[in-house]
């Protein structure tokens, strides 16, 4: 497989790089979405943990009922985001190890 120390080592030293990429890449993940009508705006981080609200004057049209369930709807729209932004680094990251 290797030839010499020196190539195992580059090629460990690659993959190290390679999996502190990817936690950096992990850390920096993302997700905001928007309620369809436009009242809230939520962002997250990587791990679904809430980052950011935003409301516009939308909210003033909402019951406290449909508020809750709006709030609740979006921030999850956001966490499933940012488990596929997560996923799809993932899914790069193996298939780049694999080659």
């Amino acid at each position: 497989m290797y030839e010499t120390m020196d190539e195992l080592m580059a090629s460990v030293q690659r993959r190290l790089y390679r999996m502190r990429g990817l936690a950096e890449d992990m850390a920096a993940v993302r997700a905001r979405e928007t309620a369809q009508d436009g009242s809230i705006t939520a962002e997250v981080d990587g791990n679904g943990a809430l980052l950011n609200l935003e409301f516009s004057q939308a909210i003033s049209r909402l019951s406290p009922a449909e508020f809750e369930t709006t709030l609740v709807a979006t921030a999850a729209a956001a966490a499933r985001r940012a488990f596929e932004l997560r996923g799809e680094i993932v899914a790069a990251f193996n298939e780049e190890v694999a080659e």
